[in-house]
């Protein structure tokens, strides 16, 4: 996996003066463009678009302090349509406009070539099955919240609050299948997973049963889902089981992940200071892409 998409990454590099189809990237590292969005952003830290932007900008900036070709000329060699357009990329940027940095010798932001490898620490293993589905419900209380990757999530932490623990039992009580108990959805999240973007975040129970009007229901589809258990300190080893899923489970196994909720159990000790953790992830198999 790493190795294809080192190949995508090469892709970018000679194409920063043409359009890049994130489609065409898929394509060279053999998977779906939903999983190669998903296992960058992971993997780099920053949206897939993101980094092409900054990546384009970089080589731009060489271009602007070089002076051989007049800034308006720099803008079309980098696809956009007017100077304008291009001063307000560049500026997003490097902080200073085009005309600013080659006037002044401002300093400008690079932002280096990246590649992938594999580092192997063998530190832990993780635990994990794959388990095929039919399809069921997620039913109970949604809410619209932001994502946070470090520390309580204060938006979901009030969300619960407000169900009220009498409405938690009721909801408790649906549960029918697997994963079993009072279950969490995550939904309908940015492409960039960025800190601060906006999801759709169920908390419920999984049900083959009918849906109480009152209630929200998310519909999930037949399909294969790899569970992971783990167990922690509360949230950070939840939050880091999220992270290792995308950044050494996916490139170390024959699958890639595939658009349906990520859904998460998780029982917290008495000081909810631990929690035993349940985390399934839909996925399908990476040849089918071949």
């Amino acid at each position: 996996m790493l190795e294809r998409l080192n190949a995508a990454m090469d892709h970018i590099e000679r194409h920063l003066d043409a359009t890049i189809d994130p489609a065409e990237l898929a394509r060279i590292a053999v998977t779906s463009e939903y999983h190669l969005r998903r296992m960058f952003s992971a993997l780099a830290g920053m949206p897939l678009s993101e980094y092409i932007r900054r990546r384009r900008m970089t080589v731009a900036g060489a271009d602007v302090l070089a002076g051989r070709l007049t800034l308006l000329e720099i803008a079309v060699r980098y696809g956009y349509g007017s100077g304008e357009g291009f001063a307000r990329a560049f500026r997003a940027v490097h902080g200073v406009g085009p005309g600013e940095a080659r006037r002044d010798g401002a300093m400008l932001r690079a932002q280096p070539r990246m590649s992938f490898r594999l580092i192997v620490e063998g530190s832990h293993s993780m635990q994990y099955r794959i388990v095929r589905r039919d399809g069921f419900r997620v039913v109970g209380r949604k809410a619209r919240v932001p994502l946070v990757h470090e520390g309580v999530n204060p938006a979901i932490a009030e969300f619960i609050r407000g169900i009220g623990q009498p409405a938690l039992h009721r909801i408790a009580q649906l549960s029918d299948t697997e994963p079993d108990g009072i279950i969490s959805a995550s939904v309908n999240l940015d492409d960039s997973r960025a800190e601060g973007t906006e999801l759709d975040y169920y908390h419920g129970a999984a049900t083959t049963g009918p849906v109480p009007a009152d209630l929200d229901s998310l519909d999930v589809a037949a399909g294969t889902w790899a569970v992971f258990d783990s167990s922690g300190a509360f949230p950070q080893a939840l939050q880091g089981l999220w992270r290792d899923v995308f950044t050494e489970w996916f490139p170390s196994n024959p699958y890639r992940s595939r658009p349906g909720p990520e859904i998460l159990r998780v029982r917290l000790s008495p000081a909810a200071t631990e929690a035993e953790a349940q985390l399934w992830i839909p996925v399908e198999e990476a040849a089918a892409t071949r």
